[in-house]
């Protein structure tokens, strides 16, 4: 057994349960997970796109919309210059078939190593009312391009934007029944406010977060 089937493993034990659950208790399980009632939610009206815009901001990330995900590489480009960074990235490979050189940049599609400033990626979904991307750890979806840089740029699709955390769990039960290893959640940029009670941008990740957007027009 891996160290996650061992510790599940001295839970069940402790429960007084055998080792492996049955499939009676597996769709007690489920039927659960399918009744169960959701705790009252704040109301954020029907724009998601644009609640998901406000929140993101008051999370210090930057924010702004393109057409279609064709318009990626020139409006990367057009981030990184105004921020005087270098036109290279590292990227998922699912964008790596994007036109990066015409947009004047240099892209290799791997997952982050020290030394790279830029990460561009993808995300499964975002969440509308804590202006949250929600990240799959996988082979095509590697964690340190989100992590490691300094700079992480993600490209968000408008009609992957749901209302709350319920919504996007259910989308990933729905469309990723065998869940992934992690599911990596980006508020903002990286911060924290151990030192003096005084919040500190980039302590742990990335010190800058920009969300392309994308499918609303610019």
């Amino acid at each position: 057994m891996n160290a996650r089937e061992k510790i599940l493993a001295r839970i069940r034990a402790a429960q007084g349960k055998p080792q492996e659950a049955s499939a009676e208790e597996r769709g007690r399980v489920q039927s659960h997970l399918a009744a169960h009632p959701q705790s009252p939610r704040p109301r954020i009206g029907d724009d998601l796109g644009s609640q998901f815009r406000t929140r993101a901001l008051a999370l210090s990330s930057t924010v702004e919309e393109i057409g279609a995900l064709a318009e990626a590489p020139q409006a990367v480009a057009g981030y990184l210059s105004r921020n005087a960074l270098p036109l290279s990235a590292v990227c998922w490979p699912e964008l790596a078939a994007l036109d990066w050189a015409t947009a004047g940049m240099r892209v290799e599609a791997r997952a982050a190593r020290d030394g790279d400033l830029v990460g561009v990626t993808g995300a499964f979904c975002a969440i509308a009312e804590t202006g949250t991307l929600m990240l799959l750890t996988g082979p095509d979806t590697p964690a340190a391009t989100s992590l490691l840089p300094e700079t992480h740029i993600a490209l968000l699709r408008v009609d992957r934007i749901v209302a709350g955390m319920e919504e996007a769990w259910q989308l990933l039960r729905v469309e990723h029944p065998s869940l992934p290893r992690a599911v990596n959640f980006v508020s903002g940029p990286s911060r924290t406010a151990d030192i003096e009670q005084t919040v500190t941008l980039g302590a742990h990740g990335p010190y800058r977060a920009h969300v392309i957007l994308v499918g609303r027009g610019a």
